[in-house]
């Protein structure tokens, strides 16, 4: 058998190791399963794309259960997770450390919520209330946008895409109906929360939202503000004062057992914890809808 020539064998080698080389480069977005590839920033926007995308797309959300959005911190891995996207559904303002990376990274598509919904100025006056999501029919306003960038982005599953937006605005709308018809009669309106994160719910379902704490969790009420609310549950007659899951309840089961009134979870739905591997969003305001009919008295 007569030697192959060297530039013969050079060729050779180049072409097997052509995709070695080009694995190399910037990620193409594409998912090691050939599949587009969906990035969320957190727990709200994740159970919109999952719900839309199917068995079509892979869906990876940034901040992982039991991390409070407002804390996510990304290292390298997640930051090239962004760079190859084929979509990145985030809600600009909420996390500094998404917003930077998208900006550094520029993804192929971005749907930003902060542009689909007008977000309402925040109570404190600094800057916008993020918490939109708590409010269905906003929610059902970003999953239309997202389905039409997803649906650029794999034009072959479009109707797919477009089937599971219908049924998830369905899900949306009766979750609406469930909670105009919960809350048509209550003895009490009023809302004692962890913090300031129910407001877009309050306005859609005519309760008034009174947080300990400001949009952090973390933020330390006034002495003041917390006789302010000791008055209030008083006068009122409240008979609850709502922590969550993911912040601390000290000051929620402090304030309660000063007042000798029950405690109960309200959840932001801000992400999940753990050990809620049966919950998702529609099930998790499910349960505050029947926290706060228990609460206020509703029939």
């Amino acid at each position: 058998m007569q030697p192959r020539p060297r530039a013969t064998v050079l060729v050779a080698l180049l072409v097997a190791a052509a995709p070695l080389l080009a694995g190399c480069g910037r990620s193409t977005g594409a998912a090691a399963d050939g599949k587009v590839s969906v990035v969320t920033s957190f727990y709200p926007l994740q159970y919109v794309a999952q719900r839309i995308v199917g068995d079509h797309a892979d869906v990876t959300g940034l901040t992982k259960p039991g991390v409070e959005p407002h804390d996510l911190d990304l290292p390298p891995r997640q930051a090239a997770q962004i760079s190859g996207a084929d979509v990145v559904l985030l809600e600009k303002g909420l996390q500094p450390a998404v917003d930077q990376a998208v900006a550094n990274d520029s993804p192929k598509r971005v749907v930003d919520a902060a542009k689909v919904v007008t977000l309402r100025a925040s109570d404190e006056g600094k800057g916008q209330d993020p918490h939109f999501w708590l409010d269905p029919t906003l929610l059902a306003l970003v999953a239309q946008k997202f389905t039409a960038a997803i649906s650029q982005a794999d034009p072959a599953h479009k109707a797919d895409y477009r089937a599971a937006n219908d049924k998830l605005q369905t899900d949306l709308t009766d979750l609406d109906g469930m909670f105009r018809d919960g809350v048509a009669q209550c003895r009490s309106r009023a809302l004692v929360v962890s913090h300031d994160a129910f407001n877009y719910l309050g306005e859609r379902y005519d309760l008034t939202v009174h947080p300990i704490a400001g949009l952090s969790p973390d933020a330390e009420p006034s002495p003041r503000h917390l006789k302010q609310l000791g008055d209030l549950i008083r006068s009122d007659k409240i008979t609850t004062v709502f922590s969550e899951r993911l912040a601390s309840p000290k000051l929620a089961d402090t304030l309660a057992s000063d007042l000798h009134v029950r405690t109960a979870v309200l959840d932001p739905i801000e992400g999940l914890t753990s050990s809620d591997s049966s919950s998702d969003y529609l099930s998790l305001m499910k349960d505050n809808l029947a926290a706060i009919e228990k609460a206020g008295g509703c029939r």
